[in-house]
């Protein structure tokens, strides 16, 4: 296990999911250039939810999302969580006007290891809004929104 892989480091990597992932907008905006690696990986216990041209992702036992694992580059960090934490309006812990949360959580990569990572989720009370009239993305994937049956 490396320093990137303990949580109890504080360095993690992170999970992204919609905006932030390989070939969007936000990805060449935020990472390009900040990253060590980019690999896919899934997030158990969550489902996806559209918003107003990027994704929230809520809390949610048997459903997946699907995104990449990115682990920022040697001497990246603290700049990469500083502007992702701006971008997704987390102004820390219990804060009300948190728009997501950053919260530790287990990301699972194609091989099944398991991962300890960063992801934002959407803040409790627009996780309870979403979760009882919001647009779910039919399985978990930003990339594959306009797939639908």
């Amino acid at each position: 296990m490396t320093s990137v892989d303990r949580p109890e480091s504080g360095v993690l990597p992170f999970f992204v999911y919609g905006t932030l992932r390989p070939g969007e907008v936000n990805h060449a905006l935020f990472l390009r250039g900040r990253t060590a690696a980019e690999e896919p990986a899934r997030l158990p216990d969550a489902a996806l939810y559209e918003g107003p041209g990027y994704p929230y992702a809520v809390e949610r036992a048997g459903s997946a999302i699907t995104g990449e694992l990115i682990t920022p580059a040697p001497g990246a960090y603290r700049e990469l969580l500083a502007a992702l934490d701006l971008l997704e309006e987390y102004a820390g812990p219990g804060r009300p006007g948190n728009v997501y949360d950053r919260v530790a959580r287990e990301a699972v990569r194609p091989d099944a290891s398991r991962v300890r990572a960063w992801v934002y989720l959407a803040a409790a009370p627009l996780a309870r809004r979403l979760t009882a009239s919001g647009t779910e993305i039919p399985g978990g994937d930003w990339l594959r929104r306009g797939d639908r049956v």
